[in-house]
């Protein structure tokens, strides 16, 4: 290994990377290297154990995580592989399928539907059966917890029990969302790992080269795993075993969305001869922030025993401040932000605020704009689900697959074309009468002589657009959507500024074939896309904050029934998954940790008094500053709570000198002959000063 720099690893990373012979679980405590620990594996399976970098099965969580590990691969080994397996599971499972989804039935040019679509299916199979649409957010989650836990429609019905009114009618949504997945050549998130496991369960030929090829398999963020994630990894090791999981029970917060915490303890059971390598070594925190997280996550009972350490210093405790309302609370964050920015510190970028429910973003909001302080929103609406990008998306998703329903239906009548709702319904009930796609019963509907002809004329005009644009040849995509563009007169009917967005459409697409470039757009995440170049406060959930980091850290809403949730409190399962996510907040900051609550809070329409996250109680005390004061009377500092002189020049104000001209004031600090001043001139940048030494007049 002389061509590595093995002096980055501590002796555990060095265990964790060398032993490759059988089961290998990596318990990886927060910021304890686990991204190193993972590429340097790699490295080292390809370089010095020998094996073909195309038979290392590597998989994570996000697109966003898999890319900066294959860059990071590249530049440690001095080139790109070509067809490498390093991705996401649902990534990795679409080119399995890519290549063998026929033997299930389907067409190779299957597409795939995200959450929009999936949405838009089932509302419209909950109006076929007279059910509320508001149950489908709560339908679909259902379904794909179904699906993570491996249960088929059939085996669900024949699993209910009679009487129980809603599971019935859950059942037979069930069956009938799959059946019209299946007529239209699609398939969701959840059935591109479902669908592989099928393959390899009835294709034996298949599971042998598949288990035979990949002679390694390496997974990252294992305790985010479902049951059908870990199914999928237990079939591709079959023939060798050579598996390494690296994870982490202490940030499983995932719960929700069928990640099963018990995967890591069940590995050891299913895997009798597994070594395992603990990395306890905190390289993010100091010493402060890492004694305090572990001493409250130690406080749960479901968990791997880890000893977190770290050779950071000390650096500042924890801020915990309670103010009087939410208002008062977002006032405190904009404005400790403001201040610390202007010390010249941190630069924007360097700030994230954590909340536990999407609701707190608007006081938040509110007060990041008072102060002028730019922010983004991590779990907001993405760029790739704006209403024209969808509209694109769906033109393009048509020509490739006419049977494709949900994507006909989203722009038959956009641009207008003034294609209503009632000729909408004849072209479903055509479909539905005669067991054919829609795109079919349009070309029926146009050849029937007893339809109206207005009728007949506005459907001909969609669907000669339609075939024209399907028969043309396309370079790349980029070239499919500007085509699109011209054929269709989108671009006349939308605004400026989501014209922008299009032609941002366009350069992402270049380079890209069309099925490439729908795939990749149906497995993208909000965390994917998101921005860390830009000088931007960064405001996202404590879910949305797995795997990142920041030099400060706010964890807004520090009460009971926010962090924990109020759901969670009577399930002691639940309130330690509420005390897992916690635990993630903390362990995202770097050099500075503030927890905030308010005494009262305005939520779900209704003032409330609130106490004191029960959490807070399991952080020794002397690991933080308790802040209680009322916010109009009280300036953010980060030094002790003591009375100080007031200093001659405060942040903001303006200041000539002799030599460099008028600046802006930054930080004023120290006392007596100690007083320094901090000032930027836009002649000469930031200056720190001496007050004993410079002359300094205050305009």
């Amino acid at each position: 290994m002389k061509d590595f720099p093995l002096e980055d690893l501590n002796s555990s990373q060095k265990e964790a990377v060398f032993y490759c012979e059988g089961p290998l679980l990596v318990l990886a405590g927060a910021g304890s290297g686990k991204t190193r620990v993972v590429t340097y594996k790699y490295a080292y399976l390809a370089k010095e154990v020998g094996i073909n970098p195309s038979s290392i099965f590597t998989v994570t969580f996000t697109n966003k995580a898999a890319d900066e590990m294959k860059e990071r691969i590249f530049r440690m080994c001095n080139g790109g592989w070509k067809n490498v397996w390093i991705g996401t599971f649902h990534s990795l499972c679409l080119r399995i399928l890519r290549k063998h989804i026929e033997r299930l039935g389907f067409k190779k040019d299957f597409i795939i539907y995200d959450e929009d679509d999936q949405n838009a299916l089932v509302k419209r199979i909950l109006k076929d059966l007279n059910m509320h649409e508001a149950l489908c957010k709560c339908i679909v989650t259902k379904l794909s917890n179904l699906k993570s836990n491996l249960i088929t429609p059939e085996s669900y019905i024949s699993s209910t029990n009679e009487g129980f009114e809603f599971e019935e009618r859950l059942g037979r949504i069930y069956m009938r969302y799959q059946n019209e997945l299946r007529r239209y050549n699609a398939v969701d998130f959840d059935d591109l790992i479902l669908y592989t496991i099928k393959l390899f369960e009835e294709n034996e030929d298949l599971l042998k080269h598949y288990s035979e090829h990949f002679k390694y398999i390496l997974v990252d963020e294992f305790q985010d795993t479902n049951k059908s994630q870990y199914t999928l990894l237990k079939y591709l090791c079959k023939y060798h075993n050579n598996i390494c999981v690296v994870g982490d029970d202490d940030q499983s917060i995932y719960k929700f969305r069928g990640a099963n915490l018990y995967n890591i303890f069940e590995f050891e059971k299913d895997f009798p001869q597994v070594k395992v390598v603990k990395l306890e070594q905190n390289y993010r925190s100091t010493k402060h922030i890492v004694f305090a997280a572990t001493e409250m996550i130690s406080k749960n009972t479901v968990r791997k025993t880890k000893n977190l350490w770290t050779a950071r210093d000390w650096g500042e405790k924890i801020f915990y401040c309670q103010l009087c309302n939410e208002d008062e609370e977002a006032k405190y964050i904009a404005k400790t932000i403001k201040e610390l920015y202007l010390k010249g510190d941190y630069e924007y970028r360097d700030f994230a605020v954590l909340y536990r429910l999407t609701l707190q973003t608007r006081a938040l909001e509110e007060y990041l704009r008072i102060e002028g302080i730019p922010y983004q929103i991590i779990s907001g609406v993405s760029f790739y689900h704006r209403k024209e990008i969808k509209d694109i998306l769906a033109y393009m998703r048509i020509i490739l697959n006419k049977d494709d329903n949900v994507s006909l239906m989203r722009i038959i009548n956009t641009p207008s074309r003034s294609i209503g709702a009632s000729i909408c319904l004849k072209i479903e009930q055509e479909a539905k009468r005669q067991m054919i796609s829609n795109y079919e019963a349009i070309k029926r509907l146009i050849k029937d002589e007893s339809a109206p002809t207005v009728m007949k004329d506005k459907l001909f005009l969609f669907y000669t657009t339609i075939e024209e644009l399907s028969q043309r040849k396309y370079k790349d995509a980029a070239s499919m959507i500007r085509e699109i563009l011209n054929a269709t007169e989108y671009l006349e009917e939308i605004d400026e500024e989501k014209i922008q967005n299009v032609l941002e459409l366009i350069n992402f697409a270049e380079g890209c074939s069309p099925q490439e470039f729908i795939d990749k757009m149906a497995l993208l995440s909000n965390v994917d896309i998101w921005e860390d170049k830009k000088n931007r406060v960064s405001l996202l959930t404590l879910h949305a904050a797995k795997g990142l980091e920041f030099p400060v850290v706010f964890i807004a809403g520090c009460e009971e029934g926010i962090i924990p949730y109020f759901k969670a409190m009577e399930d002691p399962q639940e309130l330690q998954e509420e005390r897992r996510l916690f635990y993630v907040g903390m362990t995202r900051a770097k050099d500075l940790l503030f927890l905030t609550a308010a005494t009262q809070r305005k939520l779900y329409s209704k003032v409330q008094k609130q106490e004191p996250s029960s959490f807070l109680k399991d952080i020794p005390q002397q690991c933080y500053h308790c802040i209680r004061k009322d916010y109009s009377s009280f300036i953010p500092t980060l030094q002790e709570e003591t009375e100080k002189p007031k200093p001659p020049f405060t942040t903001g104000c303006k200041v000539k000198h002799p030599t460099w001209g008028v600046g802006v004031v930054r930080d004023c600090y120290g006392e007596g002959d100690d007083l320094k001043v901090i000032v930027n001139f836009p002649s000469v940048g930031v200056k720190k000063l001496a007050l004993k030494v410079v002359n300094l007049e205050k305009l």
